[in-house]
């Protein structure tokens, strides 16, 4: 039955960025699915995410660690194989955005949003794979944004980042579809976070982004749950290297 190809019933997740937001909403929602997680952020609210989800009585492991360095990988690796023994899914979702005029960006910021949303989201991808090859199959979510299309204002290293999470999640999916890992992103819109509080209070700029949305709303973390479980499961398969956008209808306006 198809509705069977999107339980995680027995599948193994890590979740990266989950304290927060979206990457709170997919953890739970892989959960709700039937899956069991490691849950990784730098924030102590990461055992919140895990007490959420032990709630729902999934077995869930929570990795307080500083994905700005890359050096981090191999905890968070470790504590998803000494717990369940395997890695079945892989969603990239935590990152990090610095706003300031692209003559006044410091080196900084742009190294720090690199750092995060793009080196340390290739390495965890390749040290997930090396597991997942040696089972035959597994699932890598990245998660990238409308400016992986569009270029957006004061977001250089943000924009470049996200950019790159699209172009590399289809470079990788070239390279491990043989081995049975999908790998594929989701690009959120403007979703309702705290990483956009500042533009929801903007009274410029939040009028703007609401009249471009045509579903005359900005999305919830709750928007992201069918998406995540959609490319985590057997049901998307087939699918390779695609970006799929959750977007209220922006990108088609």
């Amino acid at each position: 039955m198809i509705l069977d190809q999107f339980s995680l019933a027995g599948k193994v997740a890590i979740v990266t960025g989950a304290s927060r937001g979206l990457g709170a909403g997919m953890a739970i929602g892989l959960a709700e699915a039937g899956a069991d997680l490691v849950v990784v952020a730098s924030s102590a609210r990461i055992h919140d995410t895990a007490a959420s989800i032990t709630a729902l009585g999934r077995k869930c492991v929570a990795v307080q660690t500083d994905l700005t360095d890359v050096k981090t990988v191999p905890a968070v690796i470790d504590a998803a194989l000494k717990n369940f023994g395997k890695i079945d899914i892989l969603v990239n979702c935590a990152g990090i955005i610095r706003r300031a005029p692209a003559l006044e960006f410091t080196e900084k910021d742009w190294d720090d949003v690199m750092n995060v949303n793009l080196k340390t989201m290739f390495f965890m991808c390749q040290a997930a794979a090396k597991e997942m090859m040696k089972q035959g199959k597994g699932k890598i979510v990245n998660i990238a944004s409308l400016l992986s299309f569009q270029g957006g204002i004061i977001v250089p290293s943000y924009t470049a980042s996200k950019s790159g999470v699209a172009g590399l999640t289809k470079a990788l999916a070239n390279e491990w579809a043989a081995h049975g890992i999908n790998v594929n992103a989701i690009a959120p819109g403007y979703m309702a976070t705290e990483m956009t509080e500042a533009l929801q209070k903007s009274a410029e700029r939040a009028p703007a982004i609401l009249a471009r949305i045509p579903q005359g709303r900005w999305g919830t973390p709750e928007d992201m749950k069918g998406a995540a479980v959609y490319l985590a499961s057997a049901a998307s398969d087939y699918l390779q290297g695609h970006v799929l956008v959750v977007d209220g209808g922006w990108m088609g306006r």
